[in-house]
């Protein structure tokens, strides 16, 4: 049995028996675990504020060799985020941030993921309006690249020749990114994006928030939903991602 003490923040919360509840963290230095909080419900003077969903702080966890749930010793929390709770946009959007983390990331240390997600639910938090679409768009567009996904906006995905950024070109989610006419022919589908809307892809990995109208925001979500689903591990849907979509797009 190994004691890790990492950043975390909490992305899931399940109860478990009559006490207890089941935590699913994203850490610095471990990556996405499941660790069980006893006595969780029971008695809040032992975890506080750290069994509410999007905390963050310093945890403390037994890690178990072999086993897929540990065990949460301690967690000190250093923000609570509360703000992401006062609006059913910002709840939304983090709700399907979270969901595409857990997904995406496994049990091994992540700390550019980490600090990616910690800086986007601090402006979720204060987000106004539409800003609430935006900066989760750019946290989820920033995760994917993290991870390995990063979409090719400058040059054709195959055959690697510059494009003009002024024309709409054609965005291919097997393809990883844009694609000049030519290679285009080999992959049907896809959809064309905009010189606008491949700047604003752009600014989001560059870890920048720019202002998103609501269709535009609408685009976008669905350019991302459709790139993910050629990328997650398994075909499960993404509930909360189409929750939002759906209903706070």
């Amino acid at each position: 049995m190994t004691t890790l003490a990492t950043d975390a923040i909490v992305l899931h919360v399940a109860d478990y028996l009559e006490s207890s509840r089941i935590l699913r963290l994203v850490t610095r230095d471990a990556g996405v675990q499941s660790v069980l909080a006893r006595g969780a419900r029971s008695s809040r003077k032992r975890f506080g504020a750290a069994v509410d969903l999007f905390a963050e702080g310093q945890a403390q966890l037994q890690l178990k060799p072999g086993r897929d749930l540990h065990t949460l010793v301690s967690f000190d929390v250093t923000r609570a985020h509360a703000g992401l709770a006062l609006d059913l946009r910002r709840f939304a959007a983090a709700s399907a941030v979270a969901e595409v983390v857990l997904r995406l990331v496994h049990e091994e240390a992540a700390p550019a993921v980490y600090e990616c997600l910690s800086g986007a639910f601090d402006r979720l938090a204060a987000a106004e309006g539409g800003m609430a679409a935006s900066t989760a768009l750019g946290a989820l567009w920033q995760v994917v690249a993290e991870v390995g996904f990063r979409p090719t906006l400058d040059q054709c995905a195959e055959c690697h020749v510059a494009l003009d950024p002024g024309q709409p070109v054609r965005f291919h989610h097997r393809a990883g990114g844009v694609l000049c006419d030519r290679c285009a022919r080999h992959y049907p589908g896809g959809r064309l994006l905009p010189p606008d809307a491949r700047d604003t892809l752009r600014h989001w990995l560059d870890n920048q928030v720019p202002p998103l109208a609501d269709n535009a925001a609408r685009a976008h979500q669905r350019l991302l939903r459709e790139f993910l689903a050629q990328y997650l591990p398994d075909n499960r849907p993404l509930r909360a991602f189409q929750s939002w979509e759906g209903d706070f797009g």
